[in-house]
């Protein structure tokens, strides 16, 4: 096919792109706000047993929040720059996403169907970039 019949799936796989990029540093900016709430409670409450214990807390939310997101940036970054690699993870990624309700869900659902189901999806990402 010729690059100039890809302007639809092209158009669908930025969007995706920028999603994917945009709701994972969403989660990684609700974590650093998690973190920092229960770092602040811990220092509020004046307790050393407390601040020690949601210190621990805050940095374990912290980083499953860096390891859920990291692979979501990477897979849109990926579909930006039309890597092959970043449509199976941005597939595998976006069944993962089907169980963060609700926005989660809308991009998983978005995502199997530009990827997927939608027509010339796969040729896109195999035909040479322009």
């Amino acid at each position: 096919m010729k690059q100039s019949e890809f302007k639809d799936v092209e158009k669908h796989v930025t969007v995706l792109g920028w999603l994917h990029i945009g709701l994972n540093l969403f989660m990684l900016f609700i974590g650093l706000v998690v973190f920092f709430i229960l770092i602040g409670a811990g220092l509020l409450s004046a307790d050393g047993e407390a601040m020690s214990i949601l210190a621990v807390v805050g940095t374990f939310v912290l980083g499953i929040m860096v390891v859920i997101s990291i692979p979501g940036i990477i897979a849109g970054w990926g579909l930006l720059k039309r890597k092959s690699w970043a449509r199976i993870l941005a597939l595998v990624i976006g069944v993962l996403s089907l169980m963060n309700i609700p926005f989660g869900t809308i991009l998983g659902v978005y995502t199997l169907w530009a990827l997927l189901l939608h027509e010339d999806a796969s040729e896109y990402f195999l035909a040479p970039a322009v």
